[in-house]
């Protein structure tokens, strides 16, 4: 069955870095967009950055506002994999961190990875 596992997620100082990874399994992983969301206690779900199939033209990596210039989403799709790079960050960054794509109306979900950003 389709299965994404998250990782990477610790507890770092403010101005720190970490990468996230996310390992797909169940499904034919290339030809799907992948997403990072992150959730903060109290807060909704939204979506941090988002990557295109490999080869889709006209498509882009896109990134949240507020996360622009500081992380980078990747793929590998020979591992089955997506990362997250998070440079610089800082507290408003806590929260766990969720890989996701959809699938002929569905919406698949990993089980989060807790990032935590002292100040």
């Amino acid at each position: 069955q389709v299965q994404l596992v998250e990782s990477g997620g610790d507890l770092v100082q403010a101005g720190g870095a970490l990468r996230l990874s996310c390992v797909g399994s169940g499904f034919l992983f290339k030809l799907y967009p992948m997403s990072w969301y992150r959730q903060a206690a109290g807060k909704q779900r939204e979506v941090v950055a988002t990557i295109p199939a490999s080869g889709t033209t006209g498509h882009a990596t896109s990134y949240a506002d507020s996360v622009e210039g500081r992380f980078t989403i990747s793929r590998d799709d020979a591992k089955n994999t997506i990362y997250l790079r998070m440079n610089n960050l800082n507290p408003e960054d806590t929260a766990v961190y969720y890989c996701n794509f959809n699938r002929w109306g569905t919406s698949y979900w990993g089980q989060g990875t807790q990032v935590t950003v002292s100040s």
